[in-house]
């Protein structure tokens, strides 16, 4: 059973204001996307990764990440698209074609784990088709244009969805297929998914799995990262979740 891995980081993080490029901010010393890759560089369960990277910045990602760290699994770094349904539309068509599951994850998510790496491949082994998320913790409305409250939905039925998401290959590339000629738009791949009638299956992700698009999802990253490595010197296994 061969994974492929495309981790998405063309977006231009322009939340994150005059601080420059999210990817290579640093996270306790070392880069957010160098964090994210070194989790998936140690996941025995990951063969290749396909890096998506903005076109200006293809060259920067190789010498300041996959060179200076060793990134042995990232096998190809592919300019992205205008959009990041585009943009993991192009790494699909770089993925070994030989891959029986494709992995989809946020490359500004660096506080994913190699057991939650794990988790959701195994649910994609048997469904086809799996994604990280965590159960809502506050109420939630639907809100009208004037911004007045049109329904309450039942929090117990609603979950964030994270990344990674994991797919059977081709099913993931159908989906893909079918919204481009569609015209469909998504926001995450298992909408894409999910439009061809495919159950996907949420596995229980972690609230620190947190996707760093502000300067104070940094400021977070960096406590959660502090904890751990505390959690870590105390001799204790550390899982994340």
């Amino acid at each position: 059973m061969s994974v492929s891995a495309i981790v998405a980081a063309a977006g231009q993080g322009r939340r994150m204001g005059d601080l420059g490029n999210k990817q290579l901010l640093l996270l306790g010393g070392k880069p957010v996307l160098a964090r994210t890759l070194e989790v998936f560089e140690s996941s025995r369960l990951i063969d290749e990764v396909v890096l998506l990277a903005p076109e200006e910045l293809v060259d920067t990602y190789r010498s300041v990440l996959v060179d200076k760290y060793g990134f042995q699994k990232v096998r190809r770094i592919v300019p992205g698209g205008l959009e990041r349904q585009d943009s993991v539309y192009k790494g699909l068509e770089a993925v070994d074609p030989k891959a029986d599951l494709v992995l989809v994850h946020d490359g500004a998510r660096p506080l994913v784990t190699v057991d939650l790496i794990r988790r959701v491949v195994d649910a994609a082994l048997i469904d086809g088709a799996a994604g990280a998320a965590v159960p809502v913790k506050d109420t939630v409305k639907r809100v009208g244009p004037d911004l007045t409250i049109l329904e309450t939905p039942p929090r117990d039925s609603l979950w964030l969805m994270q990344t990674p998401q994991v797919f059977s290959c081709r099913l993931l590339f159908k989906a893909y297929q079918e919204a481009v000629a569609a015209g469909l738009r998504a926001t995450d791949d298992s909408m894409l998914v999910e439009r061809l009638g495919v159950p996907v299956r949420v596995v229980p992700g972690s609230y620190e799995n947190i996707k760093i698009t502000t300067p104070g999802d940094l400021a977070q990253a960096e406590a959660i990262l502090a904890k751990r490595e505390k959690w870590s010197g105390n001799g204790s296994d550390w899982d994340g979740l």
